[in-house]
């Protein structure tokens, strides 16, 4: 089959021998120790590596299939390293025997002599994702330790400075090496002595209410409003009302005395302000009565400049006593409101109501925010509740029960560059089922690659996963898989992968945990040939992933 562009070339050799060994591969440039020395004819013409997708040349010799392509990028017309015959593309085939050949060689795994496996070329990566020899990095976030997968669970559980762990007093899970910290500064329940040194342990968060009975803090005399300065440790508090009971007697009766002194004080005064008030009442009348006795002794008109004389001396004086009669008046009415106090112990009795009243409503208050708490802690519960309820719905609607999935991933920009960047390295669909009573399946998607399709493949697997009828069903899994790219153009040129599951296999026994081991194709489609713009697998940022079990000789319960 001619083709011009390598990519696509790529593509059609991919697709050419997808029914034999599709789920098998492994990476093209490690250095394999095999079990056997490592024959010419296994080797390629141009790297001289063992053979990777081997493809065979019109002049009959067997390159990779990233070798030929190395090869057509670097001359226009290629020629054959070995015996300098051009390359025709046409003339260029897949060689599926040679390759099954490859795939099925026996080498050592790298851990040897620690691991004495011998697996077939094709396995060896499915192999060291099992091998318990193989180093891998520590699962816990923070961690960078390299262990051995065989340690890891022991270094999960008893080594591991990033592992969480029960806070002893809160029961909060928190990473080992800030357990100390959170203990010190965060945690509620920890127990801390009371800062007044009495001796007693409390928990943090209840601190400040025992400081408001605690018997060792010091508090003012209850006496002090007459005159006892004295400051005391609140347990010794009633031993000093005690011993000092006669001296704060005397301290009230000396207030009361001065206070009655003051009012007694207050009253003489006032009487001393009336006599005087009266005296000059009187002074007024008799100034009144002479003015009348002058207006008739100088009624004629020629006494008038004497009388009019008299008279505005007379005027004078009249004015200089009502003044000074309503500066009294004014005094003794400051003075009688400073000695009635019945107005201002009616306001201290109004203040105390409303502080009481006040408490009242502090009490009231922090028993509403205490059933505040509760109603959002349940109405959280609830919602939570309501999000697991709806995404089981979800789940339910989009479960398909006849062997296919149609796998629509959204946003592919979005989730390719978290792949890059290693904060989302995989996706997994939802399940799907062979029958209402059968298999449970999904797929998983990496969209940067994995294995030896990382950074220039997505790479698509099949997985087999954890089902209620698991008991029922005949395993191991052995049904023949098709894996597709859905073309968007309408014109089908679909991408097409075909694998029957190996019954010697872990990834299709029936599972212990939640789901197997993925098996599929770490070099599915290439990234150049998915975004090509030529190409429609993606549109609107989002492509579809088909995968179809047959279910041929597939029994129903």
């Amino acid at each position: 089959m001619a083709c011009d562009e390598p990519a696509a070339l790529s593509g059609i050799f991919s697709r050419q021998n997808s029914s034999s060994t599709g789920s098998l591969d492994f990476e093209p440039d490690a250095d394999y120790k095999f079990v056997e020395r490592l024959e010419e004819r296994y080797k390629c013409a141009y790297c001289h590596l063992v053979l990777h997708n081997p493809h065979q040349t019109g002049c009959g010799h067997r390159f990779c299939q990233h070798c030929i392509l190395a090869l057509r990028e670097l001359n226009a017309v290629p020629t054959c390293p070995v015996d300098k015959e051009t390359i025709k593309m046409h003339e260029v085939f897949k060689d599926n025997c040679c390759k099954r050949e490859v795939l099925n060689l026996h080498v050592f795994c790298k851990n040897f002599p620690d691991c004495n496996s011998k697996v077939i070329l094709g396995r060896y990566q499915e192999h060291l994702q099992q091998c318990l020899f193989e180093s891998m990095q520590c699962t816990n976030d923070g961690c960078r330790d390299q262990i051995l997968r065989k340690d890891l669970k022991e270094h999960l559980s008893h080594h591991c400075k990033f592992r969480e762990e029960r806070c002893q007093y809160c029961n909060t899970y928190v990473v080992l090496i800030n357990i100390k910290n959170h203990e010190k500064n965060d945690c509620p329940d920890f127990p801390v002595p009371c800062l007044q040194n009495c001796s007693q342990i409390i928990l943090k968060k209840e601190i400040e209410k025992h400081h408001a009975v605690c018997p060792e803090a010091e508090v003012d005399c209850p006496y002090k409003q007459y005159g006892c300065h004295v400051k005391v440790k609140r347990g010794k508090l009633a031993e000093h009302e005690n011993s000092a009971l006669r001296e704060h007697m005397l301290q009230i009766l000396d207030k009361n005395s001065r206070l009655e002194q003051q009012i007694s004080d207050l009253y003489k005064s006032l009487e001393c302000k009336e006599i005087k008030i009266q005296q000059l009442a009187d002074a007024i009348k008799k100034c009144e009565k002479e003015f009348r006795q002058y207006t008739q002794l100088f009624g004629n008109n020629s006494n008038l400049m004497v009388s009019t004389q008299a008279l505005a001396s007379h005027l004078d004086k009249s004015a200089r006593l009502e003044s000074q009669v309503k500066q009294l008046i004014q005094m003794a009415n400051q003075q009688q409101s400073k000695l009635d106090l019945r107005p201002l112990f009616d306001t201290i009795e109004n203040v105390k109501q409303k502080i009481a009243l006040m408490e009242t409503y502090d009490q009231r208050l922090v028993v509403l925010e205490d059933q505040s708490s509760k109603h959002d802690l349940q109405i959280n519960i609830h919602k939570a509740q309501l999000n697991k309820n709806e995404e089981r719905f979800k789940l339910l609607e989009g479960t398909c029960y006849n062997g296919k999935l149609i796998w629509k991933i959204t946003d592919y920009k979005m989730k390719k560059k978290e792949a890059v960047e290693g904060r989302v390295l995989s996706i997994a669909s939802q399940p799907f089922y062979t029958s209402r009573c059968g298999y449970r399946l999904c797929a998983r998607a990496y969209l940067n690659g994995d294995g030896s399709g990382k950074g220039t493949h997505i790479s698509l697997y099949f997985v087999v996963m954890r089902g209620e009828f698991d008991s029922l069903l005949l395993w191991p899994f052995k049904q023949k898989v098709t894996l597709m790219l859905l073309d968007q153009s309408g014109k089908k040129n679909h991408i097409v992968e075909v694998f029957r599951a190996d019954p010697n296999s872990s990834s299709f026994k029936r599972p212990d945990g939640e789901m197997n081991i993925a098996s599929g194709c770490p070099r599915f489609v290439p990234h150049a040939v998915l975004e090509n713009t030529k190409n429609t697998y993606i549109r609107d940022d989002t492509l579809f992933l088909k995968v179809v079990v047959d279910l041929t000789d597939l029994e129903e319960l």
